[in-house]
């Protein structure tokens, strides 16, 4: 059997795929995994990634997935754990970042670790504890609208104390500019005081490799997928083209889009206004008109082979705020999630082998839809995600918040080239 250097669970399947495409970038050979595998791992690799849908479920029953996969992966060999969330720190007062960490530092009998979403290529950056986004701190970034985890506070240290039962403390950007050993001996320091877990600044990438370096031998890391760039190296390992090698893309093309982040609303625009064609579905009609769903697969037929096609139900947040008074937040977030599902397997049926998925929760509903268990990870498009591969098909899985305005585009021109 392959023993694997490290283990990773993701809280869902874009942040998954940011992950791997970090590790590959840095010279790991990965495979994402979707849901917790049944079977040994067969495949050679020095990484894998399990990606559940855990970011907004009841707190326990994330926990209790992530310890499963916790346990499948201990069973592969792994030498090291990486507990994988959002780089804006989605969650709730209740979870399920530190629920889920203390099940999982309860699971390795470990008593300290670090938690930091920095991710700077992203333009997340973590500054005496607080988060920001790009050069705004994040309730003021557009996460204060999220329909499912709204952030309004910015400090990190507050937000997952109050998640957690662990004390929390902070190794801030001063200490990280002494190096390595200073690291380790805040490490020492706050231990003996209590600490559990630690928010970390960083404010480059040259913060994260030299936190990398400080966390060898750690049993458990949490953090957005920044940190991932500066793990490898404790293994031996090294950028390595080869690494991300995908097989060649074939078929049609098409774009699904369920995030209403800012970001991917510019990104629906920007589509929008090259002339592309795109279909809204709305919420509301879909749950007083399901044959929607047919309707726009009809309308993806007829301009499929022009190119790529947008399906998408994105929405500013005061119109999604419309919506969820009349449905309910879940409810509301399902019956979209449940269309663009099915509406990917339409698609796939249609001919398309090059799909784009935007949005998290959308994209864990359209992989299971489309029963991809293992997704090989490619290239990257933007930073944080990659072009993947599964089942004779070419995915992309964006974050919401991820991407240049002409993501779509680029996307497909990428895969080209």
């Amino acid at each position: 059997m392959n023993k694997i250097l490290l283990g990773c669970i993701a809280d869902d399947f874009t942040g998954a795929t940011d992950l791997a495409n970090n590790l590959v970038r840095s010279g790991m050979r990965v495979v994402q995994t979707v849901g917790v595998p049944n079977e040994p791992l067969d495949a050679q690799v020095d990484a894998v990634v399990v990606s559940l849908k855990s970011r907004t479920i009841d707190p326990h029953e994330a926990a209790r997935q992530s310890v499963r996969a916790l346990d499948w992966l201990k069973a592969q060999g792994a030498q090291q754990f990486y507990f994988k969330y959002c780089s804006t720190f989605d969650s709730t007062a209740k979870g399920n970042i530190g629920p889920v960490t203390d099940a999982l530092m309860d699971a390795l009998a470990t008593d300290f670790t670090i938690a930091t979403p920095a991710f700077p290529d992203a333009g997340r950056t973590v500054f005496k504890g607080y988060l920001f986004v790009g050069d705004v701190l994040l309730h003021e970034s557009g996460m204060q609208d999220h329909p499912l985890t709204p952030m309004k506070d910015p400090n990190l240290v507050r937000v997952l104390q109050a998640q957690t039962r662990h004390r929390v403390g902070l190794i801030d950007y001063k200490v990280i500019a002494q190096g390595e050993d200073a690291i380790r001996a805040r490490i020492s320091v706050l231990k003996k005081e209590g600490v559990g877990i630690a928010i970390v600044d960083a404010l480059s990438n040259d913060d994260l490799y030299c936190l990398g370096k400080a966390l060898a031998g750690m049993p458990l890391v949490t953090a957005g997928s920044g940190v991932a760039i500066g793990l490898p190296a404790n293994f031996g390992l090294a950028p390595n083209p080869s690494a991300c090698a995908l097989p060649a893309a074939r078929g049609l093309q098409a774009v699904i889009s369920g995030s209403c982040s800012r970001a991917t609303n510019a990104q629906v625009a920007d589509f929008i206004a090259r002339g592309q064609p795109a279909f809204v579905l709305d919420p509301l009609e879909l749950l007083n008109n399901p044959g929607q769903i047919s309707l726009a697969l009809t309308w993806a037929a007829q301009h499929l082979q022009g190119g790529p096609v947008l399906i998408y139900s994105t929405a500013q947040p005061e119109a999604l705020k419309v919506v969820q008074e009349k449905l309910g937040v879940q409810q509301a977030g399902e019956l979209v999630e449940n269309a663009l599902a099915n509406i990917a397997k339409g698609l796939i049926e249609l001919g398309v082998g090059q799909l784009v998925v935007a949005g998290g929760e959308t994209s864990g509903a359209v992989v299971q839809a489309l029963g991809m268990n293992q997704l090989q990870i490619g290239d990257q498009i933007d930073p944080g995600v990659p072009w993947c591969a599964a089942n004779g098909i070419h995915i992309t899985l964006k974050s919401g918040n991820f991407g240049t305005p002409d993501f779509f585009t680029k996307a497909f021109d990428r895969l080209a080239n």
